[in-house]
């Protein structure tokens, strides 16, 4: 069997070569809990631990937002790649051949030729534009700027900058050559089609080139800074099939490792300071691109990182950005800092007059907490130096400090104003204790709130009782309880699976289950063994992949046997008598209501037949 032209051998040798702690474990600390690994989910936010790996069964399940699956589905999840773009990765990974039909190409219907095409184009077109920066004439100014400006040829090499020459169609005539269709070049942001559509220009000239990357490491976007005077002076690839700015960062490929690693990141705002910050040690530093930070940003730095640390710009406006950052990057779960710099000064320019020693350690390794930024720079508002300035300030400062979670830090801070300012420390916490009774008000709905037992970010003690009593699990009825534990054995006993489909067939009465039985029963049917990480990768259908897993999470000590077999059959049987019952007891009351009562009658007898037949089934035993 293959799954759209994936060769299940393929995905067997995926799922061998990548064990489920060690997939998971590189982005999610876990720890051991029995037979089990817990740790944060790393798909929503939470403060107690409910993502859940099983080594014994190769899946992951998070009970608080529902996501799981084998290792296939959680690089899936983690990384957003449809299912053959994790199969292909994690087979280049493990060294498995790519040699399945359409591994090469894929569907013309979702333009992955022309993305194959387009990110060739771009390669190509990175070669160039270096070639010409270190080895011609017309390089030389590009390359002498470079180097002026502290960035070696070691550093040049590394992130393959270039140079576009000022000439209108050099990379245009290049790819012409080489059989490239300068329509599509268009679309992919490498060309402009002239005014009178005679033919194509190249879009960067006279511009030092950055090559972007995709998280991957394919050249998907490029990135001109003007030599000379002119605007604008950084000039991007604009959105295209392969690039969206709101959703790539730059270096984010050759960062990744350290990122995981140490699970921090430090956040540029330009090409520069990542590549002079990389010479000084930061190899963990990414850029946005022409645009502010996005929560999809957020979102991607969240799944490899714990902690963000700001190095923006140290003037208004870098700091404003900063500033704005800050939530975003806490919503997506993560710790944030920044780090200061002098005033006037952006991370390439302290590298380059101090040194990269001073950089990592007055500024990298010593940043400030986003509180005590936020507080800095609710500061520079206000002028201190008159009654009325100060008042304002300690005003809004109590109310930066009353957003707090934690009363140890919201303590903290208080006391840091109250020696500054020489202010009793009584009146500034009853001062933030209102401030908070007035941000709990207003604040809106959290998200995944049917899940709210373990979302407690910014709720006291009282407020997480009163949801965990609220939104508690709900109990399942008894037929349903049956088919998830029926289906648990299927899953990891084909004998059973036999007996359920000769006794039962499909006629589970939960659409998901009777959709699993049906697949499971022509998985074996096709000779597979039970292996619950193979079978889950064989649906391709996210609800039923996480019904498997959350069906396979569950813990139950009662020995199975056929007696147990034949009661959650019986159980499960019993349910479309019920729901007929129900209907003719509703038919009985409207029939009696309108006054045909031997119509009601007759209804009565059939009730009392399908209740003898359903108490009857209570001993039946196969």
């Amino acid at each position: 069997m293959a799954y759209g032209k994936i060769p299940d051998s393929v995905i067997e040798a995926v799922l061998k070569h990548h064990d489920i702690v060690e997939t998971v474990g590189k982005y999610v600390h876990l720890s051991k809990h029995g037979k089990y690994m817990k740790g944060l989910c790393p798909f929503h936010s939470e403060k107690s631990p409910s993502f859940t790996v099983t080594p014994e069964k190769g899946i992951f399940y998070c009970y608080g937002c529902g996501k799981g699956g084998n290792a296939i589905k959680f690089i899936e999840e983690i990384e957003e790649y449809s299912f053959p773009e994790a199969i292909r990765m994690m087979a280049e990974e493990a060294g498995i051949p790519i040699t399945w039909s359409g591994a090469a190409e894929r569907s013309n219907t979702e333009g992955g030729g022309d993305r194959d095409t387009l990110i060739g184009a771009h390669e190509l077109a990175v070669k160039l534009y270096h070639y010409l920066l270190m080895n011609t004439t017309h390089g030389q100014p590009a390359l002498q700027y470079l180097r002026s400006r502290g960035v070696t040829d070691k550093q040049i090499d590394h992130y393959m900058i270039g140079y576009a020459p000022p000439e209108w169609d050099t990379l245009a005539r290049f790819l012409e050559k080489r059989e490239y269709n300068l329509a599509l070049m268009e679309k992919g942001g490498l060309l402009i089609a002239k005014q009178d559509r005679s033919g194509y220009i190249d879009r960067f000239r006279d511009r030092i080139m950055f090559p972007i990357w995709s998280r991957d490491g394919k050249v998907i976007a490029m990135a001109g800074r003007m030599l000379g005077e002119g605007q604008p002076k950084y000039l991007n690839s604009p959105e295209t099939m392969l690039f969206n700015k709101s959703r790539n960062l730059y270096n984010f490929h050759y960062a990744r490792v350290s990122m995981r690693k140490n699970r921090r990141v430090v956040l540029f705002e330009g090409y520069m300071d990542v590549i002079k910050a990389w010479s000084a040690g930061v190899e963990n530093g990414v850029a946005s691109m022409g645009t502010a930070l996005t929560d999809e940003h957020a979102s991607l730095l969240g799944r490899n990182v714990d902690e963000a640390v700001l190095c923006y710009d140290g003037d208004n406006a870098g700091q404003a950005a900063a500033l704005k950052s800050i939530p975003i990057l806490e919503r997506a779960g993560m710790r944030v800092q920044v780090a200061m710099l002098p005033k006037g000064l952006d991370p390439d320019e302290f590298i380059e007059k101090h040194g990269a020693q001073a950089f990592m350690r007055e500024t990298i390794e010593h940043p400030v907490s986003a509180t005590k930024f936020r507080l800095l720079y609710a500061k520079k508002n206000h002028i201190l130096l008159e009654e009325e300035g100060q008042k304002d300030y300690l005003l809004e400062a109590v109310g930066i400090i009353a957003a707090l979670d934690s009363p140890t830090e919201r303590e903290f801070y208080l006391k840091e104003l109250s020696r500054e300012f020489d202010m009793s420390l009584d009146s500034l916490k009853q001062d933030a204790f209102e401030r908070r009774q007035q941000l709990q008000k207003m604040k809106p709905p959290r998200d995944n709130n049917d899940n709210s037992w373990n979302n407690g970010r910014n709720e006291n003690r009282e407020n997480r009782e009163n949801r965990r009593t609220s939104s508690a699990p709900p109990v399942l009825p008894a037929y349903q309880v049956a088919e998830r534990k029926l289906l648990a054995q299927m899953l990891q006993d084909s004998d059973i699976a036999n007996t359920v489909h000769q006794k039962l067939g499909e006629a589970f009465n939960v659409e998901d289950h009777a959709a699993l039985a049906a697949y499971l029963y022509a998985y074996y049917a096709q000779g597979h063994d039970p292996d619950v990480s193979r079978f889950i990768a064989s649906l391709q259908d996210d609800r039923l992949e996480r019904t498997a897993a959350s069906i396979l999470m569950m813990d139950d000590d009662i020995p199975f046997d056929e007696h147990l077999l034949a009661d959650y059959v019986n159980e499960i049987r019993k349910v479309p008598k019920f729901r007929e019952i129900e209907q003719l007891k509703e038919t009985m009351v409207r029939a009696e209501r309108s006054g045909d009562m031997l119509k009601a009658a007759q209804i009565a007898s059939e009730i009392i037949a399908l209740e003898r037949q359903l108490k009857g089934r209570q001993d039946d035993r196969f």
